[in-house]
């Protein structure tokens, strides 16, 4: 049998394993991104490493997240990650550049290479046929000092398309399919090949919207092929010498084959407050909207908005409605801005924001209390926008344009018989001036550090017992924003772990971090898919800061229970999912001999002093993540083996 997209790519930076499914393997990587809100910590460790300069063949550092300059602290972590960049070997894409999704596809994204982000959406350079895994930053940080990233081998599930979409339906409304059939737990584990004659119906900038928004089905990355429309798009950026053919074998194998009928889909959206509670937009029709944001690393491109523009052209926006627009680059933003088609927004009563991840990180435009906000972006978790109680729904352009103009959930379809047509243009404008170099004489960059940026808190070694309180107990799907907010108020805190430590859990239990400081720390319980949504390792290396030793679960997300990993907290899943009713808040548990018993396969034991009971648990660890979880960390492990 032939071989998929993925084992192609994946057998040619193969540096230990065997590709097949659940093997532990490890790969070389080719390019690294981070970005403002996980990249001074990712630099950090970059630097506790002792490694002069990146081992990469391309790292680029991007600012995009925490622009919002109300005080000092993210101009001043903006300085550091420039010059930090400068001294290092790493690119530097400056706050106005735009979104790091959006210009890593247009500048950077290969065919057949491999990248790690510290962002949980980097699979959106996916659909440029390269493997783009999103990480915490201590992964990244290793991958830049040359080090292969491990991981166990994916299943791999074909997504065949059929057809070709019908009027008004667009490629969001592909992946809310997707996301309404599987659930946000459904590709834990997996990656998502897109194939079959539909895909070559699909422009680049709609696959990065489908591959984007694969990561809310906790799938490990999406990947399309590199095919005529790769190429097309390639050469209009200039980088016709970046293109490879690379499509699977006619006989491929798969562990799962989906079919979807591009044909028979209709406009969708997402209802509060999970991106797969998914329901046809005629279902949701008639409610009234208070917001629509258009843009963010999802639905931002060219196409995107220009396809907005000329749906506005000569029309007003419904007075009770407030429009934002987020260019995706500055790529994008110069375009419509010379082309004229800024000014149709701005006429139909648009708001232009900036080229910034903005209201999808609740960095501004907050919505009315208790008032619809219909948005483009890949996440509606509860009070992610800034607004307690939220109602967030996510959609395609097409239908957040439609309900800008009517007031009210609105059916694109109403607009007209078909949607603008907007072409690929022969050259995108290009202007790399504020990506910035790495220094050619290094020695002479001073690294600038702001009043914000504290050390960089480690763990010993794992004691051989450990004990203490259930401080917290929470349910399925509990999201690192319920961990450790993003917004304008916590995410400045990034670079000091002491500081944003006090907002952990804060919307879970205002008063966790008292508890966790007066009882030198404990245990917290969880229930299926825990830490799932970014990548922000911070939801890791807070808890570990205030003595969290293990953390309880049915299940974990993939990004998060590497990070617990990283930083030397024990993620262990129920082996009787019963137990988690049976153990009450403030219940004291007890671990003994744990050393010994971590390096065998299979259950811990854990005592519940409080109802004189033994109950046992799973910590599903291959050999290496014992090693590092007994070397309390990643970094400590990977400094011990530098050293012998």
């Amino acid at each position: 049998m032939g071989k998929n997209l993925v084992k192609k790519i994946f057998e040619t930076h193969l540096v230990s394993g065997r590709c097949a499914p659940r093997e532990d393997i490890a790969i070389a990587i080719d390019q690294t991104l981070t970005q403002d809100a996980t990249g001074t910590m990712a630099y950090l460790q970059f630097e506790a490493l002792g490694i002069p300069r990146v081992r990469t063949k391309f790292s680029i550092s991007y600012v995009d997240h925490n622009m919002l300059q109300t005080g000092f602290e993210n101009a001043d972590d903006h300085q550091f990650l420039q010059t930090f960049a400068a001294k290092h070997g790493i690119f530097f894409s400056k706050p106005g550049n735009g979104i790091c999704h959006q210009i890593h596809l247009e500048r950077f994204a290969k065919p057949g290479e491999i990248l790690l982000g510290s962002d949980s959406h980097t699979p959106n350079a996916g659909a440029m046929g390269m493997i783009a895994i999103g990480v915490g930053g201590l992964n990244v940080a290793l991958a830049m000092a040359g080090e292969p990233y491990y991981l166990k081998m994916p299943e791999i599930v074909l997504v065949r398309l059929k057809g070709k979409l019908p009027s008004w339906v667009a490629s969001k409304d592909i992946i809310l399919e997707l996301l309404r059939r599987l659930t946000v737990r459904g590709g834990v584990g997996k990656i998502f090949e897109f194939g079959g004659l539909g895909v070559k119906t699909l422009s680049i900038p709609e696959r990065a919207t489908i591959a984007n928004l694969g990561a809310e089905l906790g799938a490990t990355t999406t990947v399309f092929p590199s095919d005529e429309k790769s190429l097309e798009f390639l050469k209009a950026q200039g980088r016709k010498k970046d293109w490879i053919p690379l499509e699977p074998d006619k006989d491929a194998e798969y562990d799962q084959i989906i079919e979807i009928d591009l044909r028979e889909l209709e406009p969708l959206i997402a209802q509060p407050s999970s991106p797969d509670k998914v329901c046809p937009v005629r279902e949701a029709a008639g409610k009234a909207v208070k917001q629509v944001c258009i843009g963010s690393c999802n639905n931002s491109s060219y196409f995107d908005l220009m396809s907005v523009a000329k749906i506005l052209r000569g029309k007003k926006i419904h007075p009770e409605v407030s429009l934002t627009i987020t260019f995706g680059s500055k790529q994008v933003f110069e375009m419509i801005a010379r082309n004229g088609a800024l000014a149709d927004l701005v006429s139909a009563g648009a708001r232009i924001l900036e080229s910034a991840c903005g209201p999808c990180i609740g960095m501004g435009q907050a919505p009315p209390s208790h008032a619809i906000s219909i948005r483009t972006m890949n996440r509606n978790f509860l009070g992610r926008s800034g607004t307690p109680e939220d109602q967030v729904y996510l959609a395609s352009p097409y239908v957040a344009t439609a309900c800008a103009l009517g007031g009210s959930i609105t059916d694109p379809r109403k607009l007209g018989s078909r949607p603008p047509r907007i072409p690929m243009p022969p050259k995108f404008l290009i202007d790399d001036s504020l990506i910035l170099p790495p220094a050619s004489k290094s020695e002479k960059v001073v690294i600038e550090r702001g009043m914000n940026i504290k050390p960089l808190p480690l763990r010993g070694s794992l004691e051989d017992s450990i004990e203490g309180s259930v401080i917290l107990k929470v349910g399925d799907n509990i999201t690192t924003d319920d961990i450790l907010p993003a917004g304008a108020r916590v995410l400045p805190l990034r670079s000091n772990i002491p500081a944003i430590s006090k907002h952990l859990f804060e919307r879970l239990d205002p008063d966790f971090f008292k508890k966790a400081k007066e009882l030198g720390g404990g245990f917290v319980l969880g229930g299926e898919n825990y830490g799932q949504g970014s990548s922000r390792e911070h939801a890791a290396l807070a808890p570990m800061y205030l003595g969290i030793k293990a953390i309880l679960t049915k299940s974990y997300a993939r990004i998060h229970r590497s990070n617990l990993i990283n930083f030397g907290v024990l993620p262990l899943i129920f082996r009787d999912p019963d137990d988690f009713s049976k153990i009450q808040l403030g219940d004291h548990l007890q671990m003994t001999h744990l050393r010994s018993a971590l390096q065998e396969e299979g259950l811990l034991k854990i005592e519940n002093v409080t109802q004189k009971r033994i109950f046992e648990v799973s910590h599903g660890l291959n050999s290496r993540e014992r090693e590092i979880l007994l070397a309390g960390g990643l970094l400590n492990y990977t400094r011990e083996r530098r050293k012998s």
